[in-house]
């Protein structure tokens, strides 16, 4: 079942989620909506949060952002081919390299794409849907994405990572979307 995009402005997205255990919601299912959510809104990325619940899991994608592009462009980034995993109480234990910028947008935050420095590496300690636990080094874009979706667990957002100054420029944008007052091709939904 496709889910609705939480947007900017309700309170979901501003809160640190809350672990979870096994049994304790019908997790296979709730994956499933989320993955179907993900794509039905043409997203890398989705945290639980942008789909109003408040617990510790993620779904990534990046596998596909490297079928969309051309052969010369994906030579720029190590983490060729891409990944498409889940994670669950994922946790940062180091991030490291050189940090870089590139063009983030977010689901809960339509039409808006900002400039973003991150470290290029991230090793997390995660499980994956059948709670099993790893502890892995990723880079690049499938980087990127984890720790945007990372953000989203912790109560932030990628507008969290921009100056000042360009998140005062972006004021009425991120009222409207929190007014409902934009049109987007997959369900939302507002806290008016």
């Amino acid at each position: 079942m496709t889910l609705p995009i939480v947007a900017y402005g309700h309170p979901v997205l501003r809160n640190v989620a809350s672990p979870i255990t096994p049994g304790q919601i019908d997790l296979e299912r709730f994956i499933e909506d989320m993955w179907e959510t993900m794509y039905a809104s043409n997203g890398v990325g989705l945290a639980a949060p942008q789909v109003n619940q408040p617990i510790r899991v993620f779904t990534v994608d990046t596998l596909q952002l490297f079928e969309s592009m051309e052969e010369s462009e994906q030579k720029n980034y190590p983490d060729k081919p891409g990944l498409k995993a889940v994670f669950i109480n994922a946790k940062i234990l180091e991030l490291s390299g050189e940090p870089w910028p590139y063009s983030e947008g977010c689901l809960s935050i339509p039409k808006i794409h900002e400039s973003v420095s991150r470290p290029s590496t991230v090793r997390l300690q995660y499980m994956n849907e059948k709670f099993e636990p790893f502890e892995q080094v990723f880079t690049g874009i499938t980087a990127r994405v984890i720790l945007h979706e990372y953000d989203h667990i912790e109560g932030k957002l990628f507008i969290d990572h921009i100056s000042p100054l360009k998140r005062k420029l972006l004021k009425g944008k991120l009222t409207d979307i929190t007014k409902g007052k934009v049109a987007v091709d997959y369900k939302m939904k507002f806290h008016l």
